[in-house]
Protein backbone atom coordinates (compact mmCIF):
# COMPACT_ATOMS: atom_id res chain seq x y z
CA UNK A 1 0.00 0.00 0.00
CA UNK A 2 1.48 3.32 -1.07
CA UNK A 3 1.80 6.01 1.58
CA UNK A 4 2.76 9.68 1.59
CA UNK A 5 4.69 10.80 4.66
CA UNK A 6 4.25 14.45 5.52
CA UNK A 7 5.80 16.79 8.04
CA UNK A 8 3.68 19.66 9.36
CA UNK A 9 5.00 22.97 10.65
CA UNK A 10 2.35 24.64 12.80
CA UNK A 11 -0.23 22.39 14.49
CA UNK A 12 -3.01 24.96 14.36
CA UNK A 13 -6.56 24.95 13.03
CA UNK A 14 -5.55 24.12 9.46
CA UNK A 15 -3.43 21.17 10.56
CA UNK A 16 -6.30 20.01 12.78
CA UNK A 17 -8.75 20.05 9.88
CA UNK A 18 -6.25 18.24 7.66
CA UNK A 19 -5.55 15.44 10.13
CA UNK A 20 -9.23 15.07 11.01
CA UNK A 21 -10.05 14.92 7.28
CA UNK A 22 -7.47 12.24 6.51
CA UNK A 23 -9.02 10.05 9.23
CA UNK A 24 -12.59 10.94 8.22
CA UNK A 25 -12.08 9.68 4.66
CA UNK A 26 -10.18 6.61 5.87
CA UNK A 27 -13.26 5.50 7.78
CA UNK A 28 -15.98 6.92 5.54
CA UNK A 29 -15.17 5.69 2.05
CA UNK A 30 -18.90 5.65 1.31
CA UNK A 31 -18.74 9.46 1.45
CA UNK A 32 -15.67 9.74 -0.75
CA UNK A 33 -17.52 11.83 -3.35
CA UNK A 34 -18.44 14.49 -0.80
CA UNK A 35 -16.14 17.48 -0.43
CA UNK A 36 -13.13 16.38 -2.48
CA UNK A 37 -11.94 17.59 -5.87
CA UNK A 38 -10.23 14.22 -6.44
CA UNK A 39 -10.63 10.92 -4.63
CA UNK A 40 -7.68 9.35 -6.43
CA UNK A 41 -4.58 11.14 -7.71
CA UNK A 42 -2.00 8.86 -9.27
CA UNK A 43 -3.16 5.95 -7.12
CA UNK A 44 -3.03 7.96 -3.90
CA UNK A 45 -6.21 8.42 -1.86
CA UNK A 46 -6.68 11.01 0.92
CA UNK A 47 -6.08 8.51 3.70
CA UNK A 48 -2.80 7.38 2.15
CA UNK A 49 -1.32 10.54 3.69
CA UNK A 50 0.20 10.05 7.12
CA UNK A 51 2.00 12.43 9.48
CA UNK A 52 5.63 11.50 10.09
CA UNK A 53 6.94 14.70 11.70
CA UNK A 54 5.40 17.75 13.36
CA UNK A 55 6.67 21.05 14.76
CA UNK A 56 5.04 23.76 16.86
CA UNK A 57 6.12 26.24 19.54
CA UNK A 58 3.18 26.23 21.98
CA UNK A 59 3.64 24.32 25.25
CA UNK A 60 0.10 22.95 25.04
CA UNK A 61 1.09 21.01 21.91
CA UNK A 62 4.84 20.34 22.09
CA UNK A 63 5.53 16.83 23.36
CA UNK A 64 2.04 15.50 22.63
CA UNK A 65 0.99 13.03 19.97
CA UNK A 66 -0.30 14.83 16.90
CA UNK A 67 -3.67 13.09 17.40
CA UNK A 68 -4.04 14.94 20.72
CA UNK A 69 -2.22 18.18 19.90
CA UNK A 70 -4.63 19.10 17.10
CA UNK A 71 -7.42 19.53 19.68
CA UNK A 72 -5.44 21.71 22.10
CA UNK A 73 -6.03 25.44 22.61
CA UNK A 74 -5.85 27.88 21.01
CA UNK A 75 -7.27 25.70 18.20
CA UNK A 76 -10.96 26.37 17.74
CA UNK A 77 -11.89 24.81 14.40
CA UNK A 78 -14.90 22.55 14.10
CA UNK A 79 -14.34 19.05 15.44
CA UNK A 80 -15.94 16.80 12.83
CA UNK A 81 -13.92 13.64 13.50
CA UNK A 82 -12.49 13.04 16.97
CA UNK A 83 -11.88 9.28 16.85
CA UNK A 84 -8.27 9.57 15.71
CA UNK A 85 -5.83 6.85 16.62
CA UNK A 86 -2.44 7.82 18.02
CA UNK A 87 0.04 8.61 15.27
CA UNK A 88 3.14 7.73 17.28
CA UNK A 89 4.48 11.13 16.24
CA UNK A 90 5.02 13.67 19.00
CA UNK A 91 5.06 17.37 18.21
CA UNK A 92 8.62 18.68 18.35
CA UNK A 93 9.62 22.16 19.43
CA UNK A 94 10.21 24.41 16.44
CA UNK A 95 11.98 27.68 15.83
CA UNK A 96 10.07 30.71 17.17
CA UNK A 97 11.78 33.41 15.07
CA UNK A 98 8.98 35.80 13.96
CA UNK A 99 6.22 33.19 14.42
CA UNK A 100 4.50 35.06 17.27
CA UNK A 101 3.13 38.58 16.98
CA UNK A 102 3.91 40.48 20.19
CA UNK A 103 0.27 41.29 20.92
CA UNK A 104 -0.49 37.56 21.06
CA UNK A 105 1.97 36.80 23.85
CA UNK A 106 -0.36 38.38 26.45
CA UNK A 107 -3.85 38.45 24.93
CA UNK A 108 -6.15 36.31 27.08
CA UNK A 109 -6.13 32.89 28.72
CA UNK A 110 -7.20 31.06 25.58
CA UNK A 111 -5.43 32.94 22.81
CA UNK A 112 -2.15 33.90 24.44
CA UNK A 113 0.66 31.98 22.79
CA UNK A 114 2.69 30.08 25.36
CA UNK A 115 6.10 29.15 23.95
CA UNK A 116 7.35 25.84 25.30
CA UNK A 117 10.42 25.76 27.54
CA UNK A 118 12.09 23.24 25.24
CA UNK A 119 15.22 24.53 23.48
CA UNK A 120 14.64 25.67 19.93
CA UNK A 121 16.16 23.24 17.43
CA UNK A 122 18.83 24.28 14.98
CA UNK A 123 18.46 23.75 11.26
CA UNK A 124 20.53 20.56 11.32
CA UNK A 125 18.35 19.10 14.07
CA UNK A 126 15.14 19.78 12.12
CA UNK A 127 16.67 18.32 8.96
CA UNK A 128 17.77 15.21 10.87
CA UNK A 129 14.23 14.73 12.20
CA UNK A 130 12.78 15.03 8.68
CA UNK A 131 15.26 12.59 7.19
CA UNK A 132 15.14 10.00 9.97
CA UNK A 133 11.32 10.04 10.04
CA UNK A 134 11.17 9.34 6.30
CA UNK A 135 9.24 12.56 5.66
CA UNK A 136 8.73 13.17 1.94
CA UNK A 137 6.85 16.48 1.92
CA UNK A 138 6.91 19.37 4.40
CA UNK A 139 3.76 21.48 4.84
CA UNK A 140 4.24 25.07 6.00
CA UNK A 141 1.43 26.40 8.20
CA UNK A 142 3.29 29.10 10.17
CA UNK A 143 1.23 32.25 10.88
CA UNK A 144 0.80 35.12 8.42
CA UNK A 145 3.75 37.50 8.64
CA UNK A 146 6.24 34.84 9.76
CA UNK A 147 8.71 35.50 6.97
CA UNK A 148 11.84 34.33 8.78
CA UNK A 149 10.10 31.16 10.01
CA UNK A 150 8.78 30.31 6.55
CA UNK A 151 12.23 30.74 5.02
CA UNK A 152 13.81 28.67 7.80
CA UNK A 153 11.57 25.67 7.04
CA UNK A 154 11.92 26.11 3.27
CA UNK A 155 15.68 25.89 3.85
CA UNK A 156 15.17 22.76 5.94
CA UNK A 157 13.15 21.14 3.15
CA UNK A 158 15.90 21.89 0.64
CA UNK A 159 18.59 20.50 2.91
CA UNK A 160 16.55 17.38 3.66
CA UNK A 161 15.80 16.89 -0.05
CA UNK A 162 12.02 16.74 0.41
CA UNK A 163 9.06 18.42 -1.28
CA UNK A 164 7.63 21.65 0.11
CA UNK A 165 4.03 22.90 0.10
CA UNK A 166 3.86 26.54 1.20
CA UNK A 167 0.35 27.13 2.46
CA UNK A 168 0.91 30.66 3.76
CA UNK A 169 1.64 34.03 2.16
CA UNK A 170 5.37 34.40 2.45
CA UNK A 171 6.58 34.25 -1.12
CA UNK A 172 8.81 31.20 -1.63
CA UNK A 173 7.62 29.47 -4.82
CA UNK A 174 6.83 32.85 -6.38
CA UNK A 175 10.23 34.31 -5.47
CA UNK A 176 12.69 33.79 -8.35
CA UNK A 177 15.65 33.17 -6.06
CA UNK A 178 13.91 30.55 -3.96
CA UNK A 179 12.25 28.88 -6.95
CA UNK A 180 15.62 28.53 -8.69
CA UNK A 181 17.09 26.90 -5.61
CA UNK A 182 14.34 24.27 -5.64
CA UNK A 183 14.80 23.80 -9.38
CA UNK A 184 18.59 23.45 -9.08
CA UNK A 185 18.09 20.87 -6.32
CA UNK A 186 15.38 19.06 -8.35
CA UNK A 187 12.99 19.29 -5.38
CA UNK A 188 9.29 19.98 -6.06
CA UNK A 189 7.55 22.95 -4.46
CA UNK A 190 3.92 24.13 -4.60
CA UNK A 191 3.06 27.66 -3.42
CA UNK A 192 2.21 30.25 -2.28
CA UNK A 193 -0.81 30.81 0.03
CA UNK A 194 -3.42 28.06 -0.17
CA UNK A 195 -6.80 28.77 -1.72
CA UNK A 196 -9.90 27.57 0.05
CA UNK A 197 -12.15 24.99 -1.55
CA UNK A 198 -14.95 27.54 -1.81
CA UNK A 199 -13.75 30.64 0.01
CA UNK A 200 -13.73 34.40 -0.32
CA UNK A 201 -10.90 34.64 -2.84
CA UNK A 202 -12.04 31.86 -5.18
CA UNK A 203 -15.59 33.28 -5.23
CA UNK A 204 -14.26 36.80 -5.83
CA UNK A 205 -12.05 35.54 -8.66
CA UNK A 206 -14.93 33.65 -10.26
CA UNK A 207 -17.24 36.65 -10.19
CA UNK A 208 -14.51 38.96 -11.49
CA UNK A 209 -13.89 36.56 -14.36
CA UNK A 210 -17.66 36.46 -15.01
CA UNK A 211 -17.76 40.28 -15.21
CA UNK A 212 -14.97 40.12 -17.80
CA UNK A 213 -16.63 37.40 -19.88
CA UNK A 214 -20.02 39.16 -19.83
CA UNK A 215 -18.57 42.52 -20.84
CA UNK A 216 -19.34 44.28 -17.52
CA UNK A 217 -16.78 46.90 -16.52
CA UNK A 218 -15.76 46.38 -12.90
CA UNK A 219 -15.24 49.80 -11.32
CA UNK A 220 -15.11 49.19 -7.56
CA UNK A 221 -14.90 46.13 -5.34
CA UNK A 222 -14.19 45.16 -1.78
CA UNK A 223 -13.84 41.94 0.18
CA UNK A 224 -14.23 42.34 3.94
CA UNK A 225 -13.64 39.31 6.15
CA UNK A 226 -14.19 38.65 9.84
CA UNK A 227 -13.28 35.63 11.93
CA UNK A 228 -12.45 34.55 15.45
CA UNK A 229 -9.50 32.18 15.04
CA UNK A 230 -5.85 32.87 15.82
CA UNK A 231 -5.22 33.74 12.17
CA UNK A 232 -7.56 36.72 12.40
CA UNK A 233 -6.19 37.65 15.83
CA UNK A 234 -2.63 37.51 14.46
CA UNK A 235 -3.64 39.78 11.57
CA UNK A 236 -4.74 42.57 13.91
CA UNK A 237 -1.06 43.47 13.68
CA UNK A 238 -1.23 45.22 10.32
CA UNK A 239 2.56 45.16 10.03
CA UNK A 240 2.29 41.42 9.33
CA UNK A 241 -0.20 41.80 6.49
CA UNK A 242 1.82 43.10 3.57
CA UNK A 243 2.25 39.79 1.77
CA UNK A 244 -1.25 38.57 2.70
CA UNK A 245 -2.95 41.61 1.18
CA UNK A 246 -0.76 41.38 -1.91
CA UNK A 247 -1.55 37.70 -2.31
CA UNK A 248 -5.33 38.11 -2.03
CA UNK A 249 -5.45 41.29 -4.13
CA UNK A 250 -3.33 39.93 -6.96
CA UNK A 251 -5.43 36.77 -7.06
CA UNK A 252 -8.40 38.95 -8.07
CA UNK A 253 -6.51 41.52 -10.15
CA UNK A 254 -5.02 38.73 -12.27
CA UNK A 255 -8.43 37.72 -13.68
CA UNK A 256 -9.91 41.22 -14.16
CA UNK A 257 -10.45 42.53 -17.71
CA UNK A 258 -8.05 45.36 -16.89
CA UNK A 259 -6.17 46.23 -13.74
CA UNK A 260 -8.36 48.00 -11.19
CA UNK A 261 -6.95 51.21 -9.73
CA UNK A 262 -5.59 50.59 -6.24
CA UNK A 263 -8.06 53.13 -4.80
CA UNK A 264 -10.99 51.13 -6.17
CA UNK A 265 -10.15 47.69 -4.82
CA UNK A 266 -9.89 46.63 -1.19
CA UNK A 267 -9.25 42.99 -0.36
CA UNK A 268 -7.92 41.69 2.87
CA UNK A 269 -8.51 40.53 6.40
CA UNK A 270 -10.68 43.06 8.14
CA UNK A 271 -11.38 42.28 11.78
CA UNK A 272 -11.29 39.79 14.61
CA UNK A 273 -14.58 38.74 16.22
CA UNK A 274 -13.80 36.29 19.02
CA UNK A 275 -17.13 34.49 19.19
CA UNK A 276 -16.97 33.53 15.51
CA UNK A 277 -14.08 31.15 16.32
CA UNK A 278 -13.09 29.39 13.07
CA UNK A 279 -16.17 30.60 11.21
CA UNK A 280 -15.20 33.16 8.58
CA UNK A 281 -17.72 35.59 7.17
CA UNK A 282 -16.98 37.39 3.91
CA UNK A 283 -18.81 40.50 2.74
CA UNK A 284 -18.27 41.06 -0.96
CA UNK A 285 -19.37 44.05 -3.05
CA UNK A 286 -18.80 44.67 -6.75
CA UNK A 287 -19.88 47.73 -8.71
CA UNK A 288 -19.81 47.89 -12.48
CA UNK A 289 -21.27 49.25 -15.70
CA UNK A 290 -23.57 47.30 -18.01
CA UNK A 291 -24.83 47.95 -21.55
CA UNK A 292 -25.19 51.67 -22.33
CA UNK A 293 -23.08 52.56 -19.28
CA UNK A 294 -25.90 51.64 -16.89
CA UNK A 295 -24.64 51.01 -13.31
CA UNK A 296 -25.12 47.74 -11.44
CA UNK A 297 -23.94 46.33 -8.14
CA UNK A 298 -23.68 42.92 -6.50
CA UNK A 299 -23.44 42.08 -2.80
CA UNK A 300 -22.70 38.66 -1.37
CA UNK A 301 -22.31 37.21 2.12
CA UNK A 302 -20.37 33.98 2.49
CA UNK A 303 -20.05 31.98 5.72
CA UNK A 304 -17.58 29.07 5.91
CA UNK A 305 -15.54 27.11 8.45
CA UNK A 306 -12.23 28.69 7.55
CA UNK A 307 -9.68 25.95 8.24
CA UNK A 308 -11.85 23.07 7.03
CA UNK A 309 -12.28 25.00 3.79
CA UNK A 310 -8.60 24.63 2.89
CA UNK A 311 -7.98 21.03 4.00
CA UNK A 312 -9.26 19.31 0.84
CA UNK A 313 -7.15 21.59 -1.34
CA UNK A 314 -4.05 20.76 0.70
CA UNK A 315 -4.79 17.04 0.34
CA UNK A 316 -4.70 17.48 -3.44
CA UNK A 317 -1.56 19.64 -3.31
CA UNK A 318 0.26 17.01 -1.23
CA UNK A 319 -0.64 14.25 -3.68
CA UNK A 320 0.46 16.31 -6.69
CA UNK A 321 3.76 17.01 -4.94
CA UNK A 322 4.15 13.28 -4.32
CA UNK A 323 3.53 12.56 -8.02
CA UNK A 324 6.39 14.90 -8.87
CA UNK A 325 8.66 13.09 -6.40
CA UNK A 326 7.70 9.74 -7.93
CA UNK A 327 8.46 11.09 -11.41
CA UNK A 328 11.76 12.68 -10.40
CA UNK A 329 10.47 16.17 -11.22
CA UNK A 330 11.68 19.18 -9.28
CA UNK A 331 11.30 22.95 -9.11
CA UNK A 332 8.04 24.85 -9.00
CA UNK A 333 5.03 22.79 -10.04
CA UNK A 334 3.41 25.59 -12.03
CA UNK A 335 0.10 23.93 -12.85
CA UNK A 336 -0.85 22.76 -9.34
CA UNK A 337 0.45 26.03 -7.91
CA UNK A 338 -1.82 28.02 -10.21
CA UNK A 339 -4.85 25.92 -9.26
CA UNK A 340 -4.29 25.48 -5.53
CA UNK A 341 -2.59 28.73 -4.52
CA UNK A 342 -3.54 32.43 -4.38
CA UNK A 343 -0.08 33.72 -5.30
CA UNK A 344 1.55 31.23 -7.68
CA UNK A 345 4.58 32.22 -9.77
CA UNK A 346 2.27 32.55 -12.80
CA UNK A 347 -1.43 33.40 -12.57
CA UNK A 348 -4.06 31.81 -14.82
CA UNK A 349 -7.81 31.78 -14.80
CA UNK A 350 -9.22 29.01 -12.64
CA UNK A 351 -10.51 27.20 -15.74
CA UNK A 352 -7.04 27.23 -17.28
CA UNK A 353 -5.40 26.18 -14.04
CA UNK A 354 -7.91 23.35 -13.61
CA UNK A 355 -7.17 21.89 -17.06
CA UNK A 356 -3.42 22.37 -16.56
CA UNK A 357 -3.58 20.48 -13.27
CA UNK A 358 -5.64 17.66 -14.76
CA UNK A 359 -2.97 17.34 -17.46
CA UNK A 360 -0.26 17.30 -14.78
CA UNK A 361 -2.04 14.53 -12.89
CA UNK A 362 -2.27 12.50 -16.11
CA UNK A 363 1.48 12.85 -16.49
CA UNK A 364 1.73 15.67 -19.03
CA UNK A 365 4.84 17.53 -17.85
CA UNK A 366 5.27 19.12 -21.29
CA UNK A 367 2.48 21.64 -20.67
CA UNK A 368 3.88 22.48 -17.24
CA UNK A 369 7.33 23.09 -18.74
CA UNK A 370 5.79 25.35 -21.39
CA UNK A 371 4.01 27.38 -18.72
CA UNK A 372 7.25 27.61 -16.76
CA UNK A 373 9.03 29.21 -19.68
CA UNK A 374 6.14 31.57 -20.48
CA UNK A 375 4.91 29.78 -23.58
CA UNK A 376 1.20 29.55 -24.32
Amino acid sequence: MKKIKIGIVGIGNCASSLVQGINYYRNNEANKAIGLMHWDIGGYRPHDIEVSAAFDIDRRKVGKDVADAIFESPNCTKVFYRDIRATGVNVRMGQVLDGISEHMRHYDDRYTFLPADDPEPGKDEVVRELVESGTEILLNYVPVGSEKAAQFYAECALKAGIGFVNNMPVFIASDPIWSKRFEDSNIPIIGDDIKSQLGATIVHRTLTDLFKKRGVELEHTYQLNTGGNTDFLNMLNRNRLMSKKESKTEAVQSVAASRIDDRNIHIGPSDYVAWQKDNKICFLRMEGRLFANIPMSLELRLSVEDSVNSAGVVIDAVRCCKLALDRGEGGVLYSPSAYFMKHPPRQYSDDQAFHMTEAFIRGSRVEDQQRKHGKE
